[in-house]
């Protein structure tokens, strides 16, 4: 608001006096001139912290032998991306009961951190020209939506779309709603308790985490018009970004016939070992398998943007929808009073940033009952921590782990997990 006086002051000071025929409506001025200040100190927030020097491996690697003694945790990878490039990439622990090693090119479940893989492949296409954030995606289908039937070779691929068949509020669902989880839909249509496919809410009103968005997406992608450039794999899509960033064991669906050894099982909140499993379809909700080295690539390229435009690399990350809910989960809660409410918390596309002491930053987070995933983020000086483990317990420790290596960030971890860190 401060700013905002200094405007206003000076230019008043600046405006001819009033015995000179002017009609100027002055709170139309100062209105103005408040929406603008008020831009301008979200867009361009002060920085008031300084980026921390990084701490050197040896250091990161005492602390997250802290945190893994702590939180019990099994296993554990680390990757620190500071100027868009990716330095230290580490691991730790063992990746099964047998007490094998967890190494760098072990391959993890990356859950929910395909999502923001998805959106970057999703961001491309807008770049050409085959999709449009803001086109309805019944515009991009040859029949309505309810009209399609189960995929032939897996019927629970996507959704149960007939069941829309008597809403009609699926015609305004857009791409962007799907990015930033405000179709209206549940996190996936089986959690129902009648087993089928509902619109919670008016699409685009409100946010409520849906990896069934996501996936009706993929859906539009994968089943689009052909004449505009859709009707494409996004299998084969993903693999083609992998394949030119050299992340040799990433993939939407198992590889290697299951013949892999280099695999990490997992273990929940009592600390009993669960299977890796071995997903056989693309789901863009959470089917990717990845490796710390890997990912650590595909981190690098989206914090500096390669392979996107500038125009949907800022799109991507910049506040689409207000998140105005106390916690992620559960769903469908109701908005928190004004006065409670994060002022800088949002989705954006596939990702949820804000702005914390040093500037804008995006995160995205991955779990299950035995998985636990975080990404964080800093635009200005394109730094980034990259945590996956094969342990759920250890998510306890990853606010810690991203202020030692980051500083303070802002990263709404709190908003995140709530109570439930580290809980299968």
């Amino acid at each position: 608001m401060r700013m905002a006086h200094s405007l206003r002051t000076a230019f008043r000071e600046s405006l001819p006096t009033r015995d000179i025929k002017y009609d100027i409506n002055m709170n139309s001025l100062e209105k103005l001139l408040l929406h603008v200040a008020a831009l301008s100190a979200f867009f361009y927030p002060p920085l008031t912290v300084v980026a921390q020097t990084i701490p050197n491996s040896a250091a990161i690697d005492a602390e997250v032998g802290k945190i893994m003694n702590s939180t019990h945790a099994e296993g554990m990878a680390v990757a620190v991306i500071d100027h868009g490039k990716a330095g230290y990439v580490q691991a730790y622990g063992i990746r099964n009961a047998k007490g094998d090693p967890l190494t760098t090119d072990t391959v993890m479940y990356g859950a929910s951190l395909t999502k923001m893989v998805f959106a970057y492949t999703v961001m491309q296409l807008v770049d050409q020209g085959k999709l449009s954030l803001d086109t309805p995606i019944k515009n991009d289908l040859d029949k309505p939506l309810p009209g399609y039937s189960p995929d032939p070779v897996f019927p629970d691929k996507y959704g149960p779309y007939k069941d829309l068949a008597d809403d009609p509020r699926w015609e305004r669902i857009t791409p962007r709603m799907c990015l930033t989880h405000s179709t209206g839909f549940s996190n996936f249509w089986f959690l129902e308790p009648d087993g089928k496919l509902h619109i919670h809410f008016d699409p685009g009103t409100h946010f409520s985490y849906s990896g069934e968005g996501l996936i009706l997406l993929q859906f539009v992608i994968e089943h689009g018009r052909k004449a505009q450039g859709l009707g494409l794999d996004v299998g084969d899509l993903t693999k083609a970004n992998f394949e030119r960033l050299g992340m040799t064991r990433t993939s939407l669906i198992w590889r290697n016939g299951g013949q892999d050894p280099n695999v990490a099982d997992g273990w929940n909140d009592q600390g009993q070992p669960q299977p890796h499993e071995k997903r056989t379809k693309v789901r863009v909700a959470g089917s990717m398998n990845t490796t710390i080295s890997d990912l650590s690539k595909f981190t690098a390229a989206l914090v500096s943007g390669d392979g996107l435009s500038r125009a949907s690399f800022a799109e991507m990350t910049r506040p689409q929808l207000h998140i105005a809910i106390a916690h992620q989960f559960p769903l469908f809660q109701p908005d928190l009073p004004l006065n409670e409410q994060r002022k800088d918390l949002y989705a954006g596309l596939g990702v949820v940033v804000f702005d914390g002491p040093q500037g804008h930053g995006f995160f995205k987070g991955g779990h299950d009952g035995q998985t636990a995933n975080t990404m964080v983020c800093l635009k200005a000086s394109q730094r980034c921590v990259l945590i996956l483990s094969n342990d759920v317990r250890s998510e306890a420790g990853f606010a810690e782990l991203v202020r030692f290596v980051l500083g303070d960030t802002g990263v709404p971890y709190d908003w995140e997990y709530g109570d439930h860190a580290g809980k299968s």
